[in-house]
């Protein structure tokens, strides 16, 4: 076996996605373009003899801490360490960036590999799926400017995304959501298109009232037959609300770290997160 790690370059999407969509995974190609914008030299793959055999990204929120995703190995390739390579290939590019913090969402069956890594649990997160009730008609969506949700989801999440959550507003503002009260913002949700569900998240409110409306008004923008998402069971509201709407539960994951968790947000207020793949 001739398999080489390097560097992802654009032209590789195309081979990602079908690892992806082997996996059964939601993300698009234009999730990939995200990463690697955001990281160009963070995002590797595997190769034998030239062709894609398996991936994985990371991405860096203000240096404060970091984001592995995408972890994914041809299931021919399985069983002979290369997910373990890429992942250390992914820790070894930051630690020589000198980042404090790694984080990552991981499987039940990943959980052992990267606590023998070193990475421990910071919070659970259950992913939960609806089919909707398809609507004729659509609401209309007076955006606006970002700045206030952004400099909030700063505080929630730990660090800044501005970039990236000012992409998926770009891509889908149908999704974009906010909530404002006594002109301060009470909550907002984000969505974004995936290979074949509506990715709900993040979803962020400082009460119950405020989550249950913005939940609501996005599901009676949903065009596609199922919706996912990612929520937090540490949160009072999160679940409850899904469940009393008809969402089923899919599956859980565990969110993660190695080093200094010195930015750990406000997870209290966030129903769900943007998605395993961005943190």
């Amino acid at each position: 076996m001739s398999v080489c790690l390097r560097s992802m370059t654009i032209k590789d999407i195309p081979a990602a996605v079908g690892l992806k969509n082997i996996a059964g995974w939601n993300q698009t190609a234009a999730d990939w373009e995200r990463l690697l914008s955001a990281s160009p030299d963070g995002c590797f793959v595997a190769e034998d003899d030239g062709r894609v055999i398996g991936t994985t990204t990371t991405i860096s929120y203000e240096n404060k801490f970091a984001w592995i995703g995408m972890v994914l190995v041809d299931p021919s390739y399985r069983g002979r360490g290369i997910g373990t390579e890429l992942l250390q290939r992914a820790i070894s590019y930051l630690d020589s960036s000198s980042i404090p913090c790694m984080k990552l969402d991981a499987t039940p069956q990943g959980r052992p590999l990267y606590e023998r890594l070193g990475f421990v649990g910071e919070y659970e997160i259950e992913r939960w799926m609806l089919k909707p009730q398809l609507r004729e008609e659509t609401e209309s969506n007076e955006l606006g400017a970002l700045g206030d949700v952004f400099r909030l989801d700063r505080e929630i999440f730990g660090a800044d995304r501005s970039g990236l959550l000012g992409s998926i507003a770009e891509e889908e503002p149908h999704f974009t959501l906010v909530a404002r009260q006594e002109n301060r913002i009470a909550g907002y949700v984000f969505g974004r298109p995936g290979s074949f569900a509506v990715q709900m998240g993040p979803w962020v409110a400082r009460s119950r009232e405020v989550a249950a409306t913005l939940l609501d008004a996005f599901l009676r923008r949903v065009r596609r037959e199922m919706v996912f998402v990612d929520c937090v069971p540490g949160n009072p509201w999160a679940i409850p609300l899904v469940k009393a709407r008809g969402f089923e539960f899919s599956r859980p994951l565990t969110r993660m770290f190695r080093g200094t968790n010195e930015h750990a947000g406000r997870p209290n207020l966030l129903g769900a997160i943007l998605g395993p793949e961005f943190g």
